[in-house]
Formats: structure tokens, C-alpha cells, sequence
């Protein structure tokens, strides 16, 4: 995904392409506190082996897959998950890391199979049976969360990732079609492609909560993880960037030079947390018990957008080596494009 940019009325002052960018400061409105699950080290390691073993992964993927940190982001996303529901956690995200890269390889046909492929693995694991690697992954986490996830969390699971799978689908057929999102439609539709809507419900069950659909389903409840979902997703696309455009995967439909659109993102990101403690400050009173498990699942929301932030310059995905560098500095250098 390219830097979020506002709608083609905006004119760029600038004429010469840059060969650097400079990150807003993404931490200033936020600070939270970063927290690892203790069990981090030993579930870690037991889920990639199962996604290098289960996901048939070879060199140069395993390699990749490492520097990823993929169990870091699990383990700070949720950190208070006990070993058996961090490990379905880490199970999960992994395959949907894997997931997330063979659909931008998929024609529209091929989506659409994977999302009826995994959708039914998800609604019956145990007796869904499929050749396709990726549904048996499926049957296998899936199959584990079911035995301790409550019916509400399993059914919004199984809703989310039908979004993401639709989503997926119509994101290949904009690029095969060359469809550009103006600002309005892009950000609808980057809340179900982002794949943070079933990694928030995956909150509840990490945390042991069941919050009820009434509590769900509240306008306030909603805008309040849509704006944690915009504030990851924004904060992804800028930071991802520079690796995207080298591959020429960006396109956009404003006229505001590279770093003007940089920074009109990190103004969307201020704007997203703003509206992410405006929202939490408003929340309605269910009861005691209700509540105490409404403030778990914020303090989860809480954790998924530091995590995110944090994880960004420890994994390889958009810095390679430099991420130590990049987060202190704010300075990425862009890359060469690749040949066509």
C-alpha cells in the first residue's frame, strides 16, 4: 500500500524528486507502553517450525520468514495470552503473513478459491477435508482455538477474515485493472485489508473475554477500533513505502510530491489517534463485569498499535538491517527500482 494521500485538488511546490524521506514523528501522540508476552521465546520457536513444516516453506522463504520477527509482533500484540493461546495466536498470524503474500500473486479465481478453501476450514475444522496446504493449516489452529474460544470471538473471527479474503480479491482486480481508491474509498476498504479486524478479535481470545454483540455492535465501539485499525494500517503503508515503490507496487491519484504525501499521512495517524482516545473517553457503562472485560480488550487495542510501531523497526520487512537507524533517525533513503 502507498502513504495515504489527499485527493488530486492539492498541487505540489516541489520539482525535484528527492532520493530520501523523512518519517513523521509517529510516537509523539502515543505512549503507550510496549509489553512482550513472557512466553514469547518458547512459542515463537515452536510456531515457526510449525509454519516452515506445516507451510512446506523453503529457502530463501525461511530466511525471510526469521527476519520477519513475525512471533515478536504475536507476543506484543498480545501479552498476557498464556502459552497455549499464544501459540494459536502466533499459528494464526504466521499463516496469515503467508497468506497475505500469495494473494498478491493470485488473479481474482485463485483468491476467491482460497477464501471458500479457508472459510470452510474455519467453519468446521474437524470435518472439512481439503488437499490445499493453506486449508489444512486452517483446520489445524483453528481447530485449537475452537476448544477454548467463546462463540461470539469465533463467529466475528470467521466474519473478519471473510472481509479480508473480499478484500484481497478486489485488490487484485484493481491492480490488474489499474482502479486507484480515492482517499474516501481507500480507507474503507484498507480496514478490511489490513487484516486487523480479525487480529483484534483474536484480543478477546487471547485475553479470555467474551464481550457480548450488544457491546460489539455499539457505534462507539466500532469507531473506536476503526480508528486503532486506521492508526496500524496508515502507520504500515509509511512504512512500507520505500520496499513497495522499489518494486513499482505504488500508485496514487494526488499531486503532492513524495514528501508532502508522507507527511499528509502522519497527520492521518495524528487525526486516528486522536479519534482512538476520543472514542475510549466516551464509552458507555455495561455493568461491572462487562466493563472490566471492555477495558481489557482496550488496553488490547493499546497494545496492537505500540507493537505495531515498535515491531516495524525490529523486523527486516521494511528496513532490512537499517531499522535501528531509521527509528532514531526518521531518515529512509530510498531504493533503486528493480528492473521490469
Amino acid at each position: 500500500m502507498s502513504p495515504v494521500a489527499p485527493p488530486a485538488t492539492h498541487t505540489t511546490t516541489r520539482s525535484e524528486p528527492s532520493e530520501f524521506i523523512v518519517l513523521p514523528d509517529l510516537l509523539d501522540d502515543c505512549h503507550y507502553p510496549l509489553r512482550v508476552n513472557s512466553h514469547y521465546d518458547m512459542v515463537s520457536r515452536v510456531s515457526e517450525q510449525w509454519l516452515f513444516d506445516e507451510g512446506r516453506l523453503v529457502e530463501p522463504e525461511i530466511t525471510k520468514f526469521v527476519g520477519l520477527r513475525a512471533g515478536y509482533l504475536t507476543a506484543a500484540c498480545y501479552p498476557d495470552a498464556d502459552p497455549f493461546r499464544l501459540r494459536v495466536c502466533s499459528d494464526f498470524m504466521n499463516w496469515s503473513w503467508k497468506i497475505d503474500d500469495r494473494l498478491d500473486e493470485f488473479d481474482v479465481d485463485s483468491a476467491l478459491g482460497m477464501r471458500e478453501c479457508c472459510i470452510s476450514a474455519f467453519r468446521d475444522p474437524i470435518n472439512f477435508h481439503t488437499n490445499k496446504t493453506a486449508g489444512k493449516m486452517c483446520k489445524s489452529f483453528f481447530s485449537r482455538l475452537r476448544e477454548t474460544g467463546g462463540p461470539g470471538c469465533i463467529e466475528r473471527l470467521i466474519h473478519a477474515m471473510d472481509l479480508y479474503f473480499i478484500a484481497g480479491a478486489k485488490e487484485v482486480d484493481n491492480r490488474a485493472k489499474g482502479h486507484i481508491h480515492d482517499l474516501e474509498s481507500y480507507v474503507t476498504f484498507r480496514r478490511d485489508a489490513s487484516g486487523c479486524k480479525f487480529c483484534f478479535v483474536l484480543i478477546e481470545y487471547a485475553a479470555q473475554i467474551y464481550l457480548p454483540d450488544e457491546v460489539v455492535s455499539r457505534p462507539v465501539m466500532m469507531a473506536t477500533e476503526d480508528a486503532a485499525n486506521d492508526h496500524v494500517s496508515w502507520v504500515n503503508d509509511i512504512f512500507s513505502y520505500n520496499v513497495e515503490q522499489s518494486r513499482h507496487e505504488t500508485q496514487s491519484d494526488c499531486r503532492l510530491d513524495l514528501q508532502d504525501a508522507v507527511d499528509y499521512s502522519g497527520k492521518m495517524c495524528k487525526s486516528a489517534m486522536q479519534r482512538f482516545e476520543d472514542n475510549c473517553a466516551i464509552l458507555p457503562s455495561w455493568g461491572e463485569e462487562v466493563d472490566r472485560q471492555v477495558d481489557i480488550y482496550v488496553q488490547g487495542l493499546q497494545d496492537w498499535i505500540i507493537a505495531n510501531y515498535h515491531w516495524s523497526f525490529e523486523s527486516t520487512r521494511y528496513f532490512g538491517k537499517d531499522g535501528e537507524a531509521v527509528k532514531r533517525d526518521r531518515i529512509i533513503k530510498l531504493l533503486p527500482k528493480r528492473p521490469l
